[in-house]
């Protein structure tokens, strides 16, 4: 039988993966390894079956393997776990991006001419980094796919000595947009790490520490960068455009899915369902006997939201079959909120009230409010907060004086977020029309729009901010809904 996994690589032309084409990759690691070995199989598997996999392909020995897999944080996306069970999402934009960085398939489009000689030989990995190396390889780079410790490593690496954790975030931030790099040692100060926290808070590479890894990233940006540099500006400036054109196809065809939001009470057997049909804009609820006929109402959507949602629905009786899932509930568990550690518990509640400015959103209904009522609120206020990450492609956390924006898995790339809109309207040099504040209206989403003004930095083009028509600024965070202002002829 096909799988989704199964036809997933059938659409990218490419063959089954396997574990053992991936064991000497540079950024191989168990979590990595795990994602293959789900990718091979094309069904769910357990960690003990992924252990034995592996130690059959001649990583280690399974109990070693398994702890580490455990370790490894398994469950995130676009790996996602069903009690024991850990599956892989086709649907996750990451898993292309984590399958072609592993070289399990071929570049979608064909390199672009070059116009200069060639480069000097890339040293190896016994050589160490050099600044000049860093510099053109980390220019305007995100890393926030890279850890901490790899960074740290290459800057203490290329600067052959300890530094302060000062020194090594100036270093990171001067070359990189974004990036993980904080100036705690926390995250060092576990044993077997390769950074070392010296007695005077310095950082250092540890004695024995394996660095070909590491060297070998940074070299293989620093050759793609040297690439980008040596290329014809005319195929360049071509391959923009092809490569835009792919994405706004993409994103009309994700436009045209047909998605619904469902919430449930009841647990495991549920008594009362709210179903949001996001394009119809209409809210409908099924209890008693009318829960039979929810299954047959899920057949015509293409994309289905709701806590736990895979759950709910073997719960419900629905098989999915192909259809694209999201999962509302926390993008992650916990998070680290100071530098003293102290963590905090996510719920989803958490996060609709920080993002769509709900108040006890999931909680108990009022006194005066009816069952009925109760779940068609509550399911709506889940309908706001899979908008507000569909918009901003991740949700808000406020706690306290503590703010963050969490990634979502359920928003493809090539979606229009609230970024394309804000470049958009930079370069038509016209302004957005907005709804700030909490959740709009359910019956009138625009009843308080107003207009926004996007400015940006002449010497950093790609920084723009938002201001009111006071000229006042705007948090991107406070914007639930965004269109482009057009103005209309008489």
């Amino acid at each position: 039988m096909t799988t989704p996994i199964n036809a997933w690589c059938a659409h990218l032309g490419i063959d089954v993966p396997r574990v053992e084409a991936v064991m000497a990759h540079p950024d191989a690691n168990y979590y990595t390894l795990l994602m293959v070995a789900l990718l091979e199989r094309g069904a769910p598997m357990t960690l003990p079956d992924v252990a034995v996999r592996l130690a059959v392909a001649g990583f280690g020995a399974p109990l070693d393997i398994l702890s580490s897999l455990g370790r490894c944080r398994p469950a995130r996306a676009p790996i996602y776990r069903e009690g024991g069970q850990y599956s892989v999402d086709p649907y996750d934009a990451d898993l292309d991006l984590w399958v072609f960085r592993l070289g399990l398939r071929p570049p979608k489009f064909s390199p672009v001419p070059l116009v200069t000689p060639p480069l000097p030989a890339v040293p190896g990995p016994e050589v160490a980094l050099t600044v000049a190396e860093l510099d053109r390889a980390w220019q305007d780079a995100h890393l926030t796919s890279w850890s901490m410790q790899r960074i740290v490593l290459a800057v203490l690496d290329a600067n052959a000595g300890p530094m302060s954790p000062r020194e090594v975030v100036a270093f990171v931030d001067a070359r990189c947009r974004r990036h993980p790099v904080r100036d705690h040692g926390r995250a060092f100060v576990r044993r077997g790490s390769s950074v070392l926290v010296q007695a005077d808070g310095r950082w250092a590479i540890a004695a024995g520490a394996d660095l070909a890894g590491m060297r070998a990233a940074v070299r293989a940006r620093y050759v793609a960068a040297q690439r980008w540099a040596r290329s014809d500006p005319s195929a360049l400036e071509a391959r923009r455009e092809e490569v835009e054109r792919e994405r706004t196809a993409h994103a009309h065809a994700l436009a045209k899915l047909r998605r619904a939001v469902i919430y449930a009470v009841g647990g495991a057997r549920p008594t009362a369902v709210a179903m949001v049909d996001i394009d119809a804009h209409t809210v409908t609820t099924f209890t008693g006997h009318e829960l039979g006929v929810v299954p047959g109402r899920l057949e015509a959507f293409d994309v289905i939201a709701a806590i736990d949602v895979r759950a709910l629905l073997r719960a419900l009786g629905f098989d999915p079959g192909a259809r694209q899932l999201a999962e509302l509930g926390p993008p992650q568990k916990t998070i680290t909120v100071n530098k003293r550690g102290r963590t905090i518990q996510i719920t989803t509640e958490m996060l609709i009230t920080s993002s769509c400015g709900i108040p006890r959103p999931l909680g108990p209904p009022p006194k005066r409010s009816t069952p009925v009522q109760h779940l068609e609120t509550a399911a709506k206020s889940l309908f706001a907060l899979y908008q507000y990450g569909r918009l901003h492609g991740a949700v808000h956390l406020r706690s306290g004086k503590f703010e963050a924006q969490l990634s979502v898995p359920w928003v493809h790339r090539d979606e229009v977020t609230f970024g394309h809109l804000i470049r958009a309207a930079a370069e038509a040099r016209v302004p957005l029309d907005v709804v700030l504040g909490a959740a709009p209206e359910w019956e009138h989403p625009w009843s308080r729009g107003e207009l926004v003004f996007v400015e940006s930095d002449p010497e950093h083009t790609w920084r723009y901010w938002l201001v009111d028509a006071d000229g006042a600024p705007v948090d991107r965070c406070e914007v639930q809904l965004a269109r482009l202002f057009v103005v209309h002829d008489a």
